[in-house]
């Protein structure tokens, strides 16, 4: 399982991976090993501001569907259009190309209340 340094991670399973005043946000590697093949994303709420810990969107695999939740506060700017055609990217690329949206962070220091990979893997 992979556990990339230079994310910071939820109790949740989600990443996110902060360029700027920008991040990109996505369900971790053990996340998508448990949930199975991923069949369809939805995040209505691009656009909008969602506080840390809310749900702003769900994935759905082929045996069940679950929230996503947002790591910090932040307004969703873009949900990842390629996972339209090609939800399992987040399944063979969660890390990469399976991001699953970009927001703009509105406060740095929530970021302090995220794990790092160290503490991630410790909770597995």
């Amino acid at each position: 399982m992979n556990f990339p340094e230079n994310i910071k991670y939820t109790s949740e399973h989600e990443w996110i991976r902060v360029e700027g005043s920008e991040a990109y946000v996505g369900i971790t590697d053990y996340a998508q090993s448990e949930l199975g093949e991923i069949v369809f994303i939805d995040v209505p709420t691009v656009g909008e501001t969602v506080g840390q810990g809310e749900v702003f969107g769900s994935v759905e695999a082929v045996k069940t569907v679950s929230d996503l939740n947002m790591p910090v506060t932040g307004e969703v700017l873009e949900l990842n259009a390629d996972l339209d055609a090609q939800p399992e990217l987040v399944n063979n690329d969660p890390y990469g190309k399976g991001w699953i949206i970009r927001i703009a962070v509105k406060d740095a220091a929530e970021l302090d209340n995220l794990m790092d990979a160290a503490a991630y893997k410790a909770t597995l």
